[in-house]
C-alpha cells in the first residue's frame, strides 16, 4: 500500500493529486511538519538520514527530539551519518554524541536492516538528499530498508526530495546480470526520479521481495517539477561540493572504472579529470592530496594531466546539454598509452553493460554509443512515466 500524503497550504488540509502551491520556492517533504508529524504519534521511530536531512538549519534527529517524538534509532548510508567518509570506507556503528541514541551503519557487510536492528520500532522514516544517479548508492540503501520493512511488518516513510539532475534521462539501463550495490535495478545511470517516485518504482515493478507488503507513506515536495533545476542545500557526500559537481558526476564518475582520476584530493573533484600518463597531451594539471573524503586519493602527491571540465554550475550544464557525455572519456582512452590497462573491472558495473567498454575500444563515435541505448531508454520512459509525482520535462 503507498500512501501518499499532500498539504495543500492555501486551504489547509490534506489531499491527493498534483503537488502544487501558490509559492514557487520548493518545499521538501521534510520540511511539512504538519503533514507528517500527526503519523508518528504514539510510534516509535528510526531514521535513515546524513547530514542533507536538515529542517531549516537542524537535522531532522534534533527537529523530531524537539517535537518530543519517541526517536530509538538511526540509520546512516555510505559516507556515514555525518557525510565525511570517504567513498567504500567501512563506517562503524557508534553513537550520536548529542542525543545518545544509537547509529547503525548501512554500508560495508552490514547494507541491509536486519530483523533485530528492527526490533522495538513501528516506522523507518527516510530522509537523504540523492543527485538522481544509478551508482550513487542512496537508492540501494533506499530499496534493502524498504525490502526490510517489508520482510518485518514496519512502516517505512519518505520525506521527498528533489532530484538536482531529474531534468533528464540517460545511459545505457542496467543488464541486472551486473547487478550491484551501485547499480541494482534496470534503471539507466540518469533516471530522473525523486526518492518517493523510485520507490514508488521498487514497489510498483515488485523489484524486492515483499514489495506489496510495503505499508509506504510519501510525503512529497511542493513546487517542484522536473522542468526544474533545484539547488541542492548540503553536499551530499564529501566528494560532490557543488552544483557543477553534481551535473558533470554522471558523466565524469565513469572514469572511476578507469586509470584516470577525476579529483578526489583536491577541491573540486568530479569537475575535471587526469593522469600522469597524459603530461605531454595537456597543460592543465593538479596534484591529488590527502584530504577529508580522500585519505589516499588514486595518484597521490603525483602530477595529473587532463582537462578541468568547468568551474560553474551554469558552465556545467551548457556542456552536458541535458544528456550524458562520453566525450571526456573517449578522449582519455585515446591519450593513454597502453590501451589494455585503461579499464578495471569496475567499469562494467558502473556502466551497467558490457557493451559501452568494447564500443569505446572499438573507436565507436559518441553519437554510435549514445544510438544504441535508446531503444532500451524508451521502455525506460514509458515504465518510469507511471510513477510520477511531479510534472515531467516532457
Amino acid at each position: 500500500m503507498i500512501f501518499i500524503l499532500i498539504i495543500n497550504y492555501s486551504k489547509g488540509y490534506g489531499q491527493t493529486g498534483n503537488v502544487t502551491n501558490s509559492s514557487s520556492v520548493t518545499i521538501t517533504g521534510d520540511e511539512q511538519i504538519s503533514a507528517w508529524l500527526p503519523l508518528l504519534k504514539g510510534k516509535k521511530v528510526a531514521l535513515l538520514i546524513n547530514q542533507t536531512a536538515t529542517v531549516g538549519n537542524k537535522l531532522l534527529l534534533d527537529t523530531l527530539m524537539n517535537l518530543h517524538v519517541d526517536v530509538v534509532k538511526v540509520f546512516s548510508p555510505e559516507h556515514g551519518l555525518r557525510g565525511v567518509a570517504d567513498a567504500g570506507d567501512k563506517v562503524n556503528n557508534s553513537t550520536d554524541s548529542a542525543t545518545g541514541i544509537p547509529v547503525i551503519s548501512l554500508y560495508g557487510s552490514n547494507k541491509k536492516p536486519t530483523k533485530e536492528q528492527l526490533e522495538g520500532i513501528d516506522i523507518l522514516i527516510y530522509d537523504l538528499q540523492d543527485v538522481g544517479v544509478r551508482f550513487y548508492t542512496y537508492i540501494s540503501t533506499l530499496q534493502y530498508a524498504m525490502e526490510a520493512c517489508a520482510e518485518n511488518n514496519k512502516s517505512f516513510m519518505i520525506l521527498d526530495r528533489p532530484d538536482p539532475n531529474g531534468f533528464y534521462v540517460d545511459g545505457p539501463v542496467l543488464d541486472t546480470s551486473l547487478g550491484s550495490f551501485v547499480g541494482m535495478q534496470p534503471i539507466p545511470i540518469v533516471y530522473g526520479m525523486t526518492p518517493g517516485e523510485y520507490a514508488k518504482m521498487l514497489v510498483g515493478e515488485h523489484w524486492f521481495n515483499n514489495a506489496g507488503q510495503l505499508n509506504l507513506k510519501i510525503i512529497p515536495c511542493l513546487n517542484y517539477d522536473h522542468t526544474r533545476k533545484y539547488i541542492i542545500k548540503q553536499s551530499p557526500s564529501p566528494n560532490l561540493r557543488s552544483m557543477t559537481a553534481v551535473y558533470l558526476y554522471p558523466s565524469l564518475c565513469l572514469f572511476e572504472g578507469t586509470v584516470v582520476s577525476v579529483g578526489r584530493g583536491t577541491d573540486i573533484p568530479f569537475q575535471q579529470w587526469g593522469n600522469p600518463e597524459f603530461a605531454g597531451k595537456a597543460s592543465y594539471s593538479f596534484i591529488p592530496v590527502s584530504n577529508i573524503g580522500a585519505a589516499h586519493p588514486l595518484y597521490e602527491n603525483k602530477y595529473c594531466y587532463g582537462e578541468v571540465v568547468a568551474t560553474s554550475a551554469t558552465e556545467a550544464l551548457a556542456l552536458i546539454q541535458g544528456k550524458l557525455q562520453l566525450s571526456w572519456l573517449i578522449k582519455a582512452y585515446k591519450w593513454y598509452p597502453d590501451k589494455g590497462k585503461f579499464f578495471n573491472s569496475f567499469f562494467e558495473k558502473l556502466a551497467g553493460n558490457k557493451l559501452l567498454m568494447s564500443q569505446i575500444e572499438d573507436g565507436k563515435t559518441e553519437d554510435e554509443i549514445t544510438e544504441s541505448w535508446q531503444k532500451d531508454l524508451q521502455v525506460f520512459k514509458q515504465t518510469r512515466k507511471k510513477y510520477l509525482l511531479y510534472t515531467d520535462f516532457e
